[in-house]
């Protein structure tokens, strides 16, 4: 989540959504343009900066990093650093947002299902 003012309407407005349910609680930590596909990209196991990159071209390196390290400071990645020349960065999903995967299997098929539906209907 983004840094706000102490005492910004913002701030107390994310404070009472975030805190309203678990479900929203969950939805802020992986929500938002590049947090799920990097999550999916990690599904199947480690990946190097430059992998991760690779896998979505779309993303600026800047944002891959922001992004990568607000995974991690909120524990659903895990960063490792290797000791080598050059230095060899690996990410991974962390125990707790591996039990999502049903989760997101889930709603591959749920999204298939509605995107159907959608466009089945009539222009308006």
């Amino acid at each position: 989540m983004a840094i706000r003012k102490e005492n910004s309407t913002n701030k107390f407005n994310e404070e009472a959504i975030v805190n309203y349910c678990d479900s929203i609680y969950s939805i802020c930590k992986i929500g938002g343009r590049w947090k799920m596909m990097i999550l999916c990209e990690l599904k199947t196991g480690k990946l190097r900066f430059g992998e991760l990159k690779k896998c979505i071209p779309q993303i600026t390196e800047r944002m891959l990093t922001l992004q990568l390290r607000e995974l991690e400071k909120d524990l659903l990645v895990k960063r490792t650093v290797y000791a080598e020349v050059p230095p060899r960065v690996d990410y991974e999903l962390t125990e707790i947002t591996t039990k999502l995967i049903p989760i997101w299997d889930m709603l591959d098929v749920w999204g298939a299902e509605h995107r159907s539906l959608v466009r089945q209907q009539p222009a308006l």
